[in-house]
C-alpha cells in the first residue's frame, strides 16, 4: 500500500523529549516500512524516519521556540498533503480537525486517529457534525462522549519489542513520567511516595499553562521533602534507566486518559503500574498482572506496599502479547484495506451511472 502518515508539527517524529503522539506515529511508520509498504511521513524537517520524509516545516514548533499561531502551519501542511494526493492509496491523519471538511470529498480515503480526549462540548459538536469521517480510537473509553461517531475500530498503541528490556530494581524508588499538570496529579504521586517513605524520581516537563499548578500545589509539597528528585524530560535511554530500575510507575491521573503511553513503556521494562481507575487505565492494566488499579490515596499506598507480589517477567510477557508495534501495524493494515476497498467499490458503482447518462 501507498500510505501517507500525517503527524503533528509541535514535536519532531520521533520527539526528542516529551511527545506521545509523535512517538506513536514513529513506531507505526517504521513498522509499516518494515512490512513493505511505501510510506511518506508529513512531519517537521528534523524528524528521522525510514519512510520518505516530506518536511512540512524546518523544525518542530516547540523546541524551535515558536510563539506564533500554529494553525497557520497546520493549514499549509494540509495543502501540502492534498497536493500529493495521487501518490497514495490511503491518508492517515494524526493531527487535528482542519481536514474534516475534506475527508469525505477527496478521491483518496482518509483514516483519522484521535489521540486526545473528546469530552469538551465543542469537540462533541465537531464529531457529530462530521459523522461521515472515519475515526479510530486509542481506547474504548475514549469513545464515551460521542459513541455515535463513525468509529471504525480501537487500536491500542504499540512499541518495538527491542526498544526497552526487562530489568530488576536496583534500589527502591518510585517513578513518575509526564506533564506537571492538574490532570496528571504529580501531587498525588508525591503524597504516595512520602507516605510509604520511598524516593520519587520525576521525569516531567512544565508547560507555561501549568506554572500556577506547580507554584501553588507542587512547590509547597517539596519544601523539606528530600524524597522527590526532578530529572526533567528524558529520552528512550533515560526512560529505560528510570523505569527499568523503579519498583513501580505511579500513574495517578485525574482525567479521562485516552491511552497513557507511559504505562506500556513501564511494562516493556517489566515495571508494574499503580494507576487511578480512570479513562483507559482499566483497558491497559490487567489487575494483578501488569499493575494495580486504585481509586484513592489509601488504596495506592496499599498497592505500592504489595507491589513486589507482581512478577516482572510476566509483566514483560503481557506487554509482548498486547502492546507491540507489530500488532499495532497489523490492526491499522486491516482498517486501511477496509477503507481502500470501500472506496474502490463506491467508485465502481458511480462509473457505470456516468456512462449510462
Amino acid at each position: 500500500m501507498r500510505i501517507a502518515q500525517i503527524a503533528p508539527l509541535h514535536e519532531s517524529v520521533p520527539p526528542q523529549r516529551y511527545g506521545g503522539t509523535e512517538r506513536v506515529v514513529h513506531y507505526l511508520t517504521e513498522e509499516l516500512v518494515k512490512r513493505g509498504h511505501e510510506v511518506v511521513l508529513f512531519a517537521s524537517g528534523d524528524s528521522k524516519t525510514s519512510a520518505k520524509l516530506y518536511p512540512c516545516i524546518p523544525q518542530a514548533l516547540r523546541l524551535a521556540g515558536y510563539a506564533g499561531d500554529p494553525t497557520i502551519h497546520e493549514v499549509i501542511q494540509l495543502d501540502q498533503v492534498v497536493a500529493e494526493l495521487d501518490r497514495f492509496d490511503i491518508l492517515h491523519f494524526h493531527t487535528g480537525h482542519f481536514h474534516f471538511p475534506l475527508a469525505t470529498r477527496l478521491a483518496v480515503p482518509c483514516l483519522n486517529t484521535l489521540h486526545g480526549p473528546i469530552s469538551a462540548p465543542e469537540q462533541r459538536d465537531l464529531l457529530r457534525r462530521f459523522q461521515a469521517v472515519p475515526l479510530v480510537s486509542i481506547s474504548n473509553a475514549q469513545r464515551g462522549p460521542v459513541p455515535e461517531a463513525r468509529w471504525l475500530g480501537t487500536v491500542y498503541h504499540g512499541l518495538p519489542t527491542d526498544l526497552y528490556h526487562l530489568e530488576s530494581p536496583s534500589s527502591p524508588y518510585l517513578a513518575f513520567i509526564g506533564r506537571v499538570s492538574p490532570e496528571k496529579r504529580l501531587d498525588r504521586a508525591i503524597e504516595i511516595a512520602t507516605a510509604v517513605g520511598l524516593p520519587l524520581k520525576v521525569a516531567a516537563k512544565i508547560d507555561r499553562a501549568d506554572n500556577a499548578y506547580y507554584r501553588d500545589v507542587i512547590e509547597p509539597m517539596l519544601q523539606g521533602n528530600p524524597l522527590v528528585e526532578f530529572i526533567g524530560e528524558v529520552d528512550d535511554v533515560g526512560k529505560q534507566k528510570l523505569l527499568g530500575h523503579a519498583l513501580a510507575l505511579l500513574f495517578p491521573i485525574d482525567w479521562p486518559e485516552p491511552f497513557g503511553l507511559v504505562m506500556i513503556e513501564a511494562n516493556a521494562c517489566g515495571t508494574p503500574v499503580v494507576a487511578w481507575r480512570n479513562g483507559s487505565t482499566p483497558e491497559v492494566i490487567e489487575e494483578g498482572i501488569n499493575g494495580t488499579l486504585v481509586s484513592c490515596i489509601a488504596e495506592a499506598i496499599d498497592a505500592v506496599m504489595q507491589i513486589d507480589a507482581l512478577d516482572r517477567a510476566r509483566i514483560r510477557a503481557n506487554f509482548e502479547v498486547r502492546f507491540t508495534a507489530a500488532r499495532q501495524a497489523e490492526d491499522y493494515e486491516q482498517l486501511y484495506r477496509h477503507l481502500i476497498q470501500a472506496n474502490r467499490s463506491q467508485t465502481q458503482k458511480v462509473v457505470p451511472m456516468l456512462h449510462a447518462a
